[in-house]
């Protein structure tokens, strides 16, 4: 009898141990998945979200080496990239300004036309006593700036290392600039950042040469966007309706070097997929007006109240276009 009293007592209390493990694992699972619907919540409508803004926060996101047909429409490689064009703004006519890599970096933050560049970017040099200029640029217009380079060894590194490459960090090849060894900085800082809000009025984005799609994959970058820009489309900036983002490519596949990008409209190697992110812009908004990368910089200059550079003077803003 008291056998039998055993059993049923150790019985019992197994199956109730097993429906409580049950209950419990259940319920993490639930938490789990609300975690993950919220956050998907919050980053699966990122754009036309609010009609009233004041954007304080511009940041850019260079990628790498990829024309506008290579990206827009390739669901099967690029299918982050993909829905944000569905849900935010993309300017269907946008172009790069040369070849190769460095022409487009400096001109894109300076407005310096392509015969004002240093003779050697053609080349990608490495900043130098012949490869920098003295030019003014957006990175120190007055405003605060950080450039956030991932797999940058060091701050305000001028040479190249790993999967870091100087020709896709612009601050160093500005021989004027102040400030470079504090705020040209890992790509690590970001996330400090986002989550103290203390991000730059203007910040620059590189990913290293596999992340960027340059040495990488499209499949490659689009996943490193993924699990990377919901850190900003969550964080508290861009959700006030702060901040807005632009992510560009410097250039598209193929190409001769010192060729006239800025207005070429036949030339594939000229046309960019440049994607509008900002909670004021309507999802799916399109634009095919010529713009290039004189354009965003004359765009972040107008958003931030400061004096047009360059090209970026005559250029066409993209502030009505998308909303901002």
């Amino acid at each position: 009898m008291r056998k039998t009293l055993f059993w049923t007592a150790a019985i019992m209390l197994a199956t109730t141990g097993v429906a409580t493990g049950v209950a419990a694992a259940t319920a993490t699972a639930a938490t789990k998945t609300a975690r993950t619907t919220n956050t998907t919540a919050t980053t699966s409508r990122p754009c036309g979200t609010r009609s009233s803004h004041s954007y304080r926060h511009v940041v850019w996101i260079w990628m790498e080496n990829h024309s506008y047909g290579q990206i827009i429409g390739n669901k099967s490689q690029a299918p982050y990239l993909n829905s944000l064009a569905s849900s935010c703004g993309v300017a269907t006519n946008y172009h790069n300004i040369s070849h190769p890599s460095l022409p487009n970096y400096l001109s894109a933050t300076s407005g310096l036309t392509r015969g004002q560049l240093p003779k050697l970017s053609f080349l990608d040099c490495g900043v130098s006593a012949v490869c920098h200029t003295s030019a003014s640029s957006i990175f120190g217009q007055g405003e605060t700036w950080k450039a956030y380079q991932e797999s940058m060894p060091s701050s305000c590194a001028k040479s190249n290392a790993g999967q870091y490459a100087v020709r896709h960090n612009p601050p160093p090849y500005y021989s004027s600039l102040s400030g470079c060894g504090s705020r040209d900085v890992s790509y690590g800082q970001l996330a400090a950042d986002l989550a103290h809000n203390t991000l730059p009025a203007f910040s620059f984005i590189t990913p290293n040469l596999n992340d960027d799609m340059h040495n990488g994959t499209i499949a490659q970058g689009d996943k490193w966007l993924s699990r990377n820009l919901p850190a900003i489309l969550n964080s508290s900036g861009y959700r006030s309706g702060s901040t807005v983002v632009f992510i560009t490519w410097d250039e598209g596949a193929g190409g001769i070097p010192i060729e006239n990008c800025a207005t070429n409209t036949t030339d594939a190697s000229c046309h960019v997929a440049t994607l509008v992110i900002s909670p004021s812009t309507p999802a799916g908004a399109r634009s095919a007006a010529l713009f290039n990368h004189y354009s965003l910089l004359a765009t972040t200059e107008q958003l931030l109240g400061l004096r047009r550079l360059g090209q970026a003077a005559s250029a066409p803003t993209m502030t009505a276009a998308f909303h901002l």
